[in-house]
Parts: C-alpha cells; sequence; structure tokens
C-alpha cells in the first residue's frame, strides 16, 4: 500500500521483531512497557504468538521512501477471540449466522494484556492517521471482517474518532495516587469501616508467611520456576490453557527484569503465591497471579496492597489491577473508562454493531456512575 502524497508506504511485516528496535522505540515517548520493541519480540521469541497460537504477528509500519520508520502499530491477524479482553463473540457469531467469515480479524492491541497504551506509533499525527487507513485498507483488500484497537490510551481515543472508527467502552478499577506519603495516608481517605476492614485483611494474609518484593537482578531462576507454577494454576482454573510459554517468563527475566516487580509469599522457604507486575514511567500494571495455598486475603495482599504500597514508594500515579473484578472497589481502586475503536468495511454489519454500541454506551455509563458512588472514601 502506498501513500503518494507523503511518498511513503506502508507495508504489514512478518514481526516485530524484523524491524529495527530504536527506530520502533523512537516513536513512543510514553514508554509504555507493553507496546515496547522487547515486550512484543519476548512474545514472538518465546512462541507465545506465532504459529498454532491465533495470534499472527502483522505489524503495520509506515517509511519513508529512504526506508526510515515514520510509523508503527502492534497488530496482529487473529483466528480467535481469545486473550483480548474485549469482548466480540457475539458479533462473529451473527456474522457467521449471516454467510459472513470473522476471521481472520485485525486486532491492533499487545496481546493478552488488558493495560492501556499507545496503538499508534507515530511522528505525527499525519502518519497516525495514515496507519489507520492502512489498517482499514488491509481489511478490504485481504478481506478481512474487522480491525479491533483494544485499551486505548485516552490520548489517542481522538484520533481513532477522527478517522470515524466505531468507539466501545467498558470498565476497569484503578487505583489512583494522591500524592500519599504512605499506605497509611491512603487508608485516612478511606472511611472508617472501610479502613479497618483492610488493616484486618493485611494481618489476616500474612499470618505465618513472609512477603518479598523483587525485581532487577534479585529475581532469580528460581523465583520464575516458582511463579510458572502459580500462572500455569490460576490458568488452568480461569481458561483451560495460559497464554504465555514458560520461555516467556525466562525472557522478561532476561530482557525487562528492571520493568518488573515480582511480589513472592514464602511459608517457611518454599514459595506459595505470588503476584507479577510490570513497572511503566507512571503506572504499575497488575498482570498476572497464582498460590499453591488457600490462604484468606492473600491474593489482595499481594495483587492489590503491595501494589498500591510499591506505587507509592516509586511516586507512580496510579496501580491498573486488569480486566474486571468489582472485588477491586472494596480495596480502594476506583471504576475508569476503557476504550476500544472498531473498523468494519462492510456497511450493514457496521451499522448492526454501531445500534449494539450505542446501547451498550448508556448501560456502561450507568454502571460507572453507580460503581462510583460504591468507592470506600470518605465522603464530604
Amino acid at each position: 500500500m502506498n501513500d503518494d502524497d507523503n511518498a511513503a508506504t506502508i507495508s504489514v511485516g512478518p514481526s516485530v521483531g524484523a524491524l529495527d528496535a530504536n527506530a520502533w522505540g523512537a516513536l513512543d515517548p510514553t514508554g509504555n512497557p507493553f507496546v515496547s520493541h522487547r515486550f512484543l519480540t519476548l512474545l514472538e521469541d518465546s512462541q507465545s504468538v506465532g504459529a498454532g497460537t491465533g495470534w499472527r504477528p502483522a505489524p503495520l509500519t509506515l517509511t519513508d521512501a529512504d526506508g526510515e520508520l515514520l510509523a508503527a502499530m502492534p497488530s496482529y491477524l487473529k483466528w480467535h477471540s481469545q486473550g483480548e479482553y474485549v469482548f466480540d463473540h457475539s458479533w462473529a457469531q451473527a456474522w457467521e449466522q449471516a454467510g459472513g467469515s470473522y476471521y481472520p480479524k485485525l486486532q491492533i492491541s499487545a496481546p493478552f494484556t488488558p493495560a492501556t497504551g499507545p496503538r499508534v506509533l507515530a511522528a505525527s499525527e499525519e502518519f497516525a492517521l495514515a496507519m489507520l487507513r492502512g489498517a482499514e485498507a488491509l481489511c478490504e483488500q485481504q478481506g478481512l471482517s474487522s480491525a479491533h484497537a483494544t485499551f486505548i490510551a485516552p490520548e489517542q481515543v481522538p484520533l481513532f474518532e477522527r478517522a470515524g472508527w466505531m468507539i466501545r467502552h467498558d470498565i476497569q478499577f484503578h487505583w489512583h495516587n494522591r500524592d500519599y506519603a504512605d499506605f497509611d495516608a491512603f487508608l485516612a481517605s478511606l472511611s472508617s469501616r472501610k479502613r479497618k476492614a483492610i488493616r484486618k485483611e493485611r494481618a489476616k494474609a500474612v499470618e505465618g508467611l513472609r512477603i518479598e518484593s523483587l525485581t532487577g537482578d534479585a529475581i532469580r531462576a528460581e523465583h520464575w520456576d516458582a511463579f510458572w507454577l502459580f500462572y500455569q494454576d490460576t490458568g488452568a482454573r480461569k481458561w483451560g490453557t495460559p497464554y504465555l510459554t514458560r520461555e516467556a517468563f525466562e525472557l522478561i527475566g532476561a530482557r525487562m527484569a528492571d520493568e518488573v516487580l515480582l511480589v513472592l509469599a514464602f511459608e517457611d522457604d518454599r514459595p506459595v503465591a505470588g503476584a507479577l507486575n510490570f513497572i511503566g514511567p507512571d503506572a504499575l500494571y497488575g498482570r498476572y497471579w497464582g498460590a499453591l495455598v488457600d490462604v484468606p486475603f492473600l491474593h489482595f495482599e499481594l495483587c492489590y496492597y503491595r501494589a498500591i504500597d510499591a506505587a507509592i514508594e516509586s511516586g507512580l500515579s496510579r496501580v491498573e489491577a486488569g480486566a474486571q473484578g468489582g472485588h477491586k472497589l472494596a480495596r480502594g481502586y476506583e471504576p475508569v473508562q476503557t476504550t476500544s475503536a472498531h473498523y468494519i468495511p462492510h456497511e450493514g454489519f457496521r451499522r448492526a454493531v454501531a445500534d449494539f454500541l450505542d446501547r451498550e454506551r448508556q448501560g456502561i455509563g450507568a454502571d460507572r456512575a453507580m460503581l462510583q458512588a460504591m468507592t470506600p472514601f470518605r465522603k464530604g
């Protein structure tokens, strides 16, 4: 696909790893860990995406006549709707029943990662819009049913709106750092009843356990061995087959250890539970959790309270605790709107989805208002 006005070319590459890491990184001033070249390539190198996974890397790039990278998108051809956390199964079913083929589709996202971030990496808004037009052209030329950009950073939502993509909203729970000096200062912002409940939970969770928060070189091979067992246990109980391979965790440790916070619980010297977080420039992202023992409130301690501790200590503005989970509300995490954008070439199908989204938005807005009223913070 050529952009004659700018003497630039939009191409679909075989992998992010085939692209220059420095050129890719220069396009994203936010430093978001999940669209970084190192994260996306470790997914490829560990075979967490690629042949047999239903996620075929198809990064779109815009280059000038000299081959300089002007824009890029982390995008994938998908043969299912797993690992996205923005659910379109009903769309797929409706299109298949109408005689269409919903898969493959184009997915613009960080695989398996319901965390907000830039979805178009570009040197200018003009180049960013060219990338969205390129995604549209790819759908039409290859007969793809649709393109989907999920968990878009708020500052990029207007870009997709300007391009005419359909906007969809959902709700996550994020913790916001209001310049708290420490965890007790955060607790002081809560109602007395919630404050007491959290203190009791934290005390109960660590009875007989030792908790360690590790990052960088402090994370050793045996820690990843332990966490793999936790990850396998959670994956088997929740969705059958975990998305990441064992090698992915080794590569996270080798390539991104300084951007990882691993919180482990030990019973004597035996690790029995853990939570894996990624550290961004302004946020801590909770990603995976697992346990080999059933300890009341341990999940809340490792995943939510220790994340708050770390965010306060590091001066991070928020904690994104992942998809779903209304139980986060009582722990001081607030309802936040998340946004995805969708392009559907077929006019009739697009109109039906647009009607669905209009109705859904009303419900999402009402739900968020209701949840906001239920936050545990002191009123008045």
